[in-house]
C-alpha cells in the first residue's frame, strides 16, 4: 500500500461521524479510499449506515494535509501505522466490523499474529493474591509460547506487563490514548522496555489524550486480539468486565480467577463464573487444557472422500479443518473469508452432518 494510499485512510478517520463500521462500507461501496472522496452526496447516501449529517462531513473534507502530518510525525518517533486492509494487519480483528480502520503501533507487530495470545485484565487496585496469581500464571504460561496483552492501566495491567517483561514473554499494550500521552506517565519507563518485547498499539493519534470514553474503545481491542481473556480481580462492574462481555461476544474463551465471596474486589470475577460467563481459572494448566494447548503435536484427521453433498462453503470449511486439525473459529474465518455468523452456521450442520466436531476452545476437528 502506497503513502498516499495510507494518508487516505488516516484522512477518513479524522472526518466526524464516520466510526469503523461506516468506513468500512464506504470503501466496499466506492472500490477504494480514494474514491470516497469524489463520490455525490446521492452516492453517498445509497451507502448502508450513512445519514444526512455523516454524508455532509464527508463532502466538506478537505485537509489531506492533516493525515499526511500525522503519518509524518509518527514516522520520526518510530510508530508505525497499519491499515484494515493491509497483511499485516492483526488478523484475529479482522473479523469484527467495529475493528479500527488504522491501528498505530511500536514493536513488533509479528507478536500479535502469533499462534497463541492471551489477555490479562483487572482492578486498578489488586491484591497480594491477586498479584501472586497472575504472577504464577504468566510464569506457567511462557512453556506455552504466547504473547500477553493488556491495557498498560494502573494496578493488574501494569504487573502482568511487567512481569511478562522480567520472563521475557512478548507483551503488548493496547492503549487508550495517542503515543504522545502514554498513560499512566509512570509507566512510560515500562512501555520503552515493552517495545522491545513486543509493543505498545493505540487506535488514536499522537496528541489524544487519555479520555474516559476511550477506553472502552480501547477494550474491543483487547478482546479482539486475544485467543483467551483473563479477568484477574475485580468489582462487579468496569472496565474489566467490559472487556470480559466484549470477549463473549466476540466468541473468545473467557477465564476468571475465583476470589473469596466476601471480597469486592473479587465479586466481578465470580460473578461471571456465576453466570457461566468465564471458566473458573486456579492454574496455567487450565488455560492449556480448555484451550487445547498441552498438546504439543495432534495427528491430522485424514478424510479421503466425503459422501455428503456440501455446498462451496461447507467444502472450504472441511478443507481448512482438515489442513489444521486442531483450528479456531478465528483462523477457520481468516482461512475461508467467511464472517464469524456464517461461520457458526456451517459448522453447526457440519456437526449434524456428522463431519466435523467441536472441541474445548472453541476449535473443530474432523470426526
Amino acid at each position: 500500500m502506497t503513502d498516499q494510499e495510507i494518508i487516505y485512510h488516516i484522512a477518513l478517520t479524522q472526518i466526524p461521524k464516520v466510526g469503523p463500521k461506516l468506513a468500512k462500507n464506504l470503501i466496499a461501496y466506492a472500490g477504494s479510499v480514494e474514491k470516497i472522496f469524489s463520490l455525490e452526496k446521492r452516492e453517498l447516501l445509497k451507502v448502508p449506515m450513512i445519514g444526512e449529517i455523516a454524508a455532509n462531513k464527508i463532502l466538506g473534507f478537505n485537509n489531506f494535509s492533516k493525515a499526511e502530518e500525522e503519518l509524518k510525525r509518527s514516522r520520526k518517533k518510530d510508530i508505525q501505522c497499519v491499515t484494515f486492509f493491509q497483511d499485516h494487519y492483526p488478523y484475529r480483528l479482522k473479523h469484527f466490523e467495529d475493528a479500527p480502520l488504522v491501528l498505530w503501533y511500536k514493536g513488533d507487530i509479528n507478536f500479535l499474529n502469533a499462534s497463541r495470545t492471551v489477555a490479562i485484565v483487572g482492578t486498578r487496585n489488586p491484591t497480594e493474591y491477586g498479584k501472586n496469581m497472575v504472577a504464577k500464571l504468566i510464569e506457567g504460561l511462557k512453556a506455552l509460547d504466547v504473547t500477553i496483552i493488556s491495557g498498560l492501566a494502573y494496578g493488574i495491567d501494569t504487573f502482568a506487563h511487567r512481569k511478562s517483561v522480567e520472563c521475557d514473554i512478548p507483551t503488548f499494550g493496547i492503549m487508550g490514548n495517542g503515543f504522545n500521552n502514554i498513560y499512566p506517565a509512570s509507566n512510560k519507563t515500562l512501555a520503552a522496555k515493552m517495545v522491545d518485547h513486543g509493543g505498545l498499539m493505540t487506535e488514536f493519534e499522537l496528541d489524544m489524550i487519555p479520555n474516559r470514553e476511550n477506553f472502552p474503545m480501547r477494550n474491543r481491542i483487547i478482546a479482539g486480539l486475544s485467543d483467551a481473556v483473563i479477568v484477574a480481580e475485580s468489582k462487579a462492574s468496569g472496565g474489566s468486565i467490559i472487556t470480559a462481555n466484549i470477549a463473549n461476544d466476540y466468541n473468545k474463551d473467557v477465564f476468571a480467577i475465583p476470589g473469596r465471596v466476601n471480597d469486592q474486589v473479587s465479586e466481578g470475577c465470580n460473578n461471571l463464573i456465576k453466570q457461566n460467563k468465564a471458566h473458573l481459572l486456579q492454574s496455567s494448566k487450565d488455560i492449556a487444557y480448555i484451550m487445547r494447548w498441552e498438546e504439543n503435536e495432534i495427528p491430522r484427521a485424514t478424510q479421503t472422500q466425503l459422501f455428503l453433498e456440501l455446498d462451496a462453503e461447507e467444502r472450504m470449511i472441511v478443507e481448512a479443518i482438515k489442513n489444521n486439525a486442531d483450528i479456531t473459529i478465528d483462523q477457520l474465518s481468516a482461512a475461508t473469508n467467511l464472517n464469524l455468523s456464517m461461520i457458526a452456521s456451517h459448522t453447526l450442520a457440519l456437526e449434524f452432518k456428522g463431519l466435523i466436531r467441536s472441541i474445548p476452545g472453541k476449535r473443530f476437528t474432523l470426526v
